[in-house]
């Protein structure tokens, strides 16, 4: 847990005196509820039901033969009910939110799936909902967005500054200034002010549990674990059990995107971040010498965020996560990869960290164990994946529908 919201020099809770009643009600619920046995049933019964929890542990017998290097397993997080991690720390918030009794939640979605897995919830709890998303991230992410307004959530493009995840964020932030005493901002990500990122954190801790009982069961201590990170919130909840140990090798595989320079990539622990406070919390962003917010660039609309959550800056900074970058078309390898060897369609975001667990796997070497978080699953990037590596057929096939649109995606 962060220590009066920070960890370290990172966190806080920096936002307008008109937000921190709702930031002060929302922590106090929070620590009352985590504790409570009735809720942590119902939680219980929200991963069973209607999650799908347990996810598979999977031994990738077949990558791993061809790598030659450790063994890799793969938490598949993709099976879980509407194809990501995303629905751990939704189900939480959204169970918490009915408990405090507010009606209507808000969201902002970046890559779609905490969108898709919000307006799932919503539409099982009977909560109204809206969703924040720029309308570039509307263009490349069409499928979820389809998903979200089939789920009868009210989706609203954000044009301003870049279009993107950090625009959906401000939007989300000033209607829930306007609107909290009926109103909960389910955040997607572990940053924000506090208490978010310890909240998130707890609600994805189930990730890194599961994962540790089942290697446990089969006899294993893993050498490494490899997650892609964005905002962070798979990759804190997958690292959650090993936080205070030293081992093993904890990795966070950032968008390296096209290469070195501004707007090229998404690199803010393995390259140009600098600390600064954004969005009400103190982390590292990509920002110029006068604090504004650089553009980024990612093949992963998930993981194009300028900024990264704190108390993954501070494990950085401290050297217990080793960060590395995973260019666009390394992601784009570690996909063609992982379908052909095991049958997995991996998110691209994902895909990152399988390219960064390839290189675990060799430098591990044989005898060591690799466990890579498959955080989703690559329905959403079907634009995106096949513009990429079918191009040709896939522009024949668009053309084909008259879908002139579609044609226009990255």
């Amino acid at each position: 847990m962060s220590e009066n919201g920070f960890f370290g020099d990172y966190g806080g809770r920096y936002v307008a005196e008109l937000l921190r009643q709702a930031l002060e009600q929302l922590e106090e619920q929070f620590t009352t509820a985590i504790t409570d046995p009735t809720f942590r049933v119902d939680l219980e019964n929200f991963h069973r039901d209607f999650i799908g929890r347990p996810t598979p542990l999977l031994p990738a017998r077949n990558a791993s033969a061809t790598i030659g290097g450790a063994d890799i397993y793969i938490k598949l997080e993709g099976l879980a009910n509407t194809g990501a991690h995303k629905i751990n720390n939704v189900a939480g918030q959204a169970l918490l939110a009915k408990r405090m009794g507010k009606t209507r939640i808000i969201a902002e979605t970046g890559a779609g799936q905490h969108g898709v897995a919000t307006a799932a919830a919503c539409a099982r709890l009977g909560l109204d909902c809206v969703i924040y998303m720029g309308s570039q991230d509307i263009l490349r992410q069409r499928p979820n967005v389809f998903w979200m307004e089939l789920f009868d959530a009210e989706l609203r493009p954000v044009s301003s500054g870049a279009a993107t995840l950090k625009d959906a964020v401000n939007a989300a932030l000033r209607d829930w200034a306007a609107s909290w005493e009926n109103t909960h901002y389910l955040l997607g990500s572990a940053l924000g002010p506090a208490p978010f990122p310890d909240m998130v954190r707890e609600f994805q801790s189930v990730i890194g549990k599961e994962t540790k009982c089942q290697l446990e069961a089969l006899g294993l201590s893993p050498n490494a674990l490899v997650a892609c990170v964005g905002g962070g919130s798979n990759a804190i909840g997958f690292f959650e059990p090993y936080l205070e140990e030293s081992e093993p090798i904890l990795v966070g595989a950032e968008a390296g995107g096209r290469g070195a320079g501004v707007g090229n990539n998404a690199l803010r622990m393995s390259a140009d971040g600098k600390v600064g406070i954004l969005q009400g919390y103190k982390s590292r962003f990509l920002t110029d010498q006068d604090g504004q917010v650089l553009p980024t660039h990612s093949i992963a609309a998930g993981l194009d965020y300028a900024g990264i959550g704190p108390q993954l800056a501070h494990l950085g900074e401290s050297g217990r996560i080793r960060f590395v970058s995973v260019h666009d078309d390394e992601a784009l390898d570690a996909l063609k990869f992982f379908a052909r060897e095991e049958g997995l369609i991996f998110a691209m975001e994902s895909a990152h960290g399988g390219a960064a667990a390839i290189e675990m796997a060799r430098e591990i070497g044989a005898g060591g164990c690799v466990v890579l978080n498959m955080s989703g699953r690559g329905d959403k990037d079907i634009f995106i994946s096949a513009a990429a590596l079918d191009g040709a057929a896939w522009r024949t096939f668009l053309r084909s529908q008259g879908d002139e649109e579609a044609m226009r995606t990255p």
